[in-house]
């Protein structure tokens, strides 16, 4: 039995951050999914312009709209095209979905980043790529903004499989654990099933390092003393996995309680939490850092090409999420102690993170803008 498989057994799923055309045509994910036990597909704005830009897998699909109506806008060719790669995903993991009976088998996509501090707009995009991939075993990802919270108990209260995004601190965990409970709670209350409504709240686990990190080693730059530099020398790498552990903690107390147990009863499904952005970035520390220590049951990791193929080759999976999780507490309380202000390192995350997937976009956007025209002009000289 794989690494994959031996993580399903112990309640983990794990998930695939990646997504191209090449992929799905060549039925690579058809493989991975009977072959290797993947579980489900997760995409953001980056993977899609690396994947639509950095490639010509597209440009056939491309000549094919413009021929038709060369007037469609740069927005709705990208849209047609991630439909295209979302729906055909969709169709792949179907036999996960039915065999896991929702648990499992779903493919993410994002809402157009420069929503995410709009909740009005978020919430119409959401209803209309529901609408239009009209898969069941879609999840449209929404990022936990302050304003996110808002689209995420409407778009849950009207039955949309929902991922959360872009989850950094422990208290914004809580209130997209609340966001989701009260949707599901208004549902109920209008009588509509809750059966099928399924949702992950993603959690992003190595860009807490990697700032931390970067405070720290200029803290360090700055002491003279050695003792001093040790100190904080040994609170390196280890910020990401502590505040993952205590935001598991948060999950269990979330949905082990009275209010979600009367919801579970009427037929609801757990918000999993999902470990996202797990490569390791910092060669020093181990490739499967973020995957060996934040094994846990009810959670999902979605994982890129390279750490996906770690996985495979030489994980050796065993339950630890919940190892020393007063030492998760602690660890936090030392970074206070030192200077560094978690509360606003978790703000920084998130408004970068969202600025990154933006740029993401605009970069998408310019690159088909390009291809347009370039396409245009060449068939105007035919």
């Amino acid at each position: 039995m794989n690494a994959i498989r031996s993580l399903e057994q112990l309640g983990q799923s794990i998930w695939y951050d990646n997504i191209s055309r090449s992929l799905l045509r060549s039925g690579g994910l058809q493989r991975m999914v009977r072959e290797d036990g993947l579980l489900g597909v997760t995409s953001n704005p980056s993977i899609f312009e690396k994947s639509i830009a950095g490639s010509d897998d597209y440009d056939a699909e491309l000549r094919g709209i413009l021929a038709r109506n060369p007037g469609t806008p740069v927005p709705d060719l990208i849209q047609t095209l991630m439909v295209s790669d979302i729906r055909h995903a969709a169709e792949d993991l179907r036999e996960v979905y039915d065999r896991t009976r929702g648990r499992d088998g779903y493919v993410s996509v994002e809402v157009t980043p420069a929503k995410a501090r709009d909740a009005r707009a978020t919430i119409e995009e959401v209803r209309l790529l529901w609408r239009v991939i009209d898969r069941p075993n879609l999840m449209v990802k929404i990022p936990a903004t302050r304003e996110g919270l808002t689209a995420i108990e409407q778009a849950v209260s009207e039955g949309m499989n929902i991922n959360v995004t872009l989850i950094f601190s422990v208290e914004r965990y809580r209130e997209v654990a609340a966001a989701y409970i009260t949707g599901l709670e208004r549902r109920h209350r209008e009588g509509k099933p809750l059966a099928h409504v399924a949702s992950v709240a993603s959690v992003f686990v190595s860009r807490v390092d990697t700032l931390v990190d970067e405070m720290l080693q200029a803290r360090m730059s700055a002491l003279p003393a050695q003792d001093h530099v040790d100190r904080l020398g040994d609170l390196l790498g280890r910020a990401a996995v502590a505040n993952t552990r205590i935001i598991y903690q948060a999950f269990k107390e979330s949905f082990q309680g009275p209010r979600f147990a009367a919801l579970r009863s009427a037929g609801a499904s757990l918000q999993r939490p999902l470990w996202g952005s797990t490569s390791t970035k910092n060669p020093a520390y181990g490739d499967l850092l973020y995957v060996e220590t934040l094994v846990g049951p009810h959670s999902v990791n979605t994982v890129p090409p390279v750490t996906y193929a770690a996985i495979l080759d030489h994980l050796q999976p065993s339950l630890t999420i919940e190892q020393d999780v007063p030492g998760a507490h602690a660890h936090m309380r030392m970074l206070e102690a030192e200077g560094i202000d978690v509360a606003l390192v978790m703000k920084k995350l998130e408004e970068d993170g969202v600025a990154a997937f933006e740029k993401s976009f605009d970069g998408l956007i310019r690159n088909l803008e390009a291809k347009k025209h370039q396409f245009l002009q060449t068939a105007s000289a035919r």
